[in-house]
């Protein structure tokens, strides 16, 4: 493997991978090798591509990461703590979010640790969305892509770009196995989400072994069938590598990019690396020891944080986001004067909040002996609203006829049109769901609609919904 050349990096990410590996071993219980071996993949996207400002997390116009393989929440963590980033603001914020301290990530997976064993929306600043059952991150991540796309299509003006950002995600070889991701990813390369990067990690290590017992396709290949660009980079270590592929990633207009990333689980473990041994438990204090030595750590110490570290985030992620954020709220001020009523409708996705009269528009149905439809008064109901709540879209796993779920005089949400409000989502009721999720975490008000028997295809989308602050809305008919 290729060596991190600037002194810098390579003590941040061996900051990133001591910490995790201290953090599993501390709970007695997680996964460290995954951690071990992305941290320059997340080094690297969190310090030099994405938009991100540490000091305000709840920033509309910020790039979004999600990572899809929640087992390796120590990971995320550890970038959340020596990036700094901040507790929102108690009276601004849709929930109120701790930063992550030290300690934190000492009581991982205790009782009560915002550190739970998978990332949980809503228990630390900075963690996008909810992330256990494998397959429904990157999911969620192709909504957020599509709200990034409709609030652009909806509210930038000539001069004012307030809504381009990016969604960056992290998954596994389980995330694209599981047939979610598939389906999700087949609408994601359908629309040509170009503001969508997936990162592959193909480590190709599962709980039970490797990957060769059960897996065997050529998921570049899958993915290039389903409309995306492909990106290779053979060494998880080739920072410069890794910054290439990203930037190809920013380069490509009509496509969403999926990075394959070759690495090495547990990468740096003497007798633990490149096997599952390093994927669902701790190393042991003594291969800890073994580890840090080879890395160059001190090995007796534990969740040691070189100061060096959080100001290198600070000099990079913190001045770049600081001065986008700075420039985005200076044009919004601006904008704001010469486009009042699109503002004010901002502001309201921003803080999830409904007009004041969004129930203005409900008529009371008239009793009649034979009853409507409850599919039809649903669908009434619907473009009752939709005239008061312009956010409000979505549509059916392809029943819209029979769900009576579209709304009337609006246009198709497509990649010709990202401002459309009627969404076809195709046969694929479980993709639906999550991307609805997604949808949803971005401050949106989506809806989407199967028959009644289909919901045990989407139940793990639907399941996650309801940890939500705001969950998605589901219209279920019978056939």
């Amino acid at each position: 493997m290729a060596v991190i050349s600037s002194p810098i990096e390579r003590l941040a990410v061996d900051t990133i991978r001591t910490l995790s590996m201290d953090g599993v071993q501390a709970a007695n219980s997680g996964h460290p090798g995954t951690p071990m071996a992305l941290a320059p993949v997340a080094l690297q996207i969190w310090t030099q591509s994405m938009r991100y400002d540490p000091s305000a997390p709840l920033w509309p116009n910020r790039d979004r990461f999600v990572l899809s393989c929640g087992h390796a929440s120590m990971l995320l963590y550890s970038v959340l703590h020596l990036a700094g980033i901040k507790a929102t603001d108690r009276n601004a914020a849709v929930l109120d979010r701790q930063s992550l301290a030290l300690d934190d990530l000492k009581n991982f997976r205790q009782l009560g640790s915002p550190c739970a064993g998978h990332p949980e929306y809503g228990e630390a600043a900075g963690i996008e969305t909810t992330t256990g059952p494998l397959g429904q991150g990157v999911s969620n991540s192709v909504g957020m892509a599509i709200a990034s796309k409709w609030l652009a299509a909806n509210y930038n003006r000539p001069g004012f770009t307030l809504f381009d950002y990016d969604v960056y995600a992290i998954c596994s070889d389980g995330d694209v196995m599981e047939g979610v991701a598939c389906e999700a990813a087949s609408m994601a390369g359908h629309l040509k989400l170009s503001n969508l990067c997936w990162v592959y990690d193909d480590n190709r290590i599962t709980i039970e072994g490797e990957t060769e017992l059960a897996f065997s396709e050529n998921v570049a290949k899958r993915f290039e069938g389903l409309g995306w660009n492909t990106i290779h980079v053979d060494d998880a270590n080739d920072l410069a590598a890794i910054g290439k592929a990203l930037d190809g990633f920013r380069n490509c207009s009509d496509k969403p990019t999926l990075i394959v990333l070759r690495s090495i689980i547990g990468y740096g473990s003497p007798n633990k690396a490149n096997t599952h041994g390093a994927h669902g438990a701790p190393l042991g204090e003594d291969e800890i020891k073994l580890t840090k030595k080879f890395y160059g750590w001190p090995e007796n110490e534990k969740f040691l944080v070189p100061p060096e570290v959080p100001q290198h985030f600070s000099n990079t992620l913190g001045v770049r986001g600081k001065s986008a954020r700075s420039a985005w709220e200076t044009s919004f001020a601006k904008y704001r004067e010469q486009f009042p009523g699109e503002a004010a409708e901002i502001d309201m996705i921003v803080t999830r909040k409904l007009p004041t009269d969004w129930s203005n528009g409900l008529k009371p149905f008239e009793a009649s002996e034979k009853g409507m439809a409850t599919r039809v008064s649903s669908g009434k109901v619907l473009n009752m609203l939709a005239p008061k709540i312009r956010w409000l879209m979505g549509g059916s796993a392809d029943l819209a006829p029979s769900t009576m779920t579209l709304l009337d005089n609006q246009s198709d949400f497509s990649h010709a049109n990202f401002s459309g409000r009627n969404m076809h989502f195709g046969i694929r009721e479980h993709g639906m769901g999550a991307v609805l999720n997604g949808m949803a975490l971005s401050g949106l008000r989506p809806y989407g609609a199967t028959f009644f028997v289909f919901t045990d295809y989407m139940r793990p989308a639907m399941r996650l919904s309801s940890l939500m602050h705001q969950p998605a809305l589901y219209v279920l008919t019978h056939d």
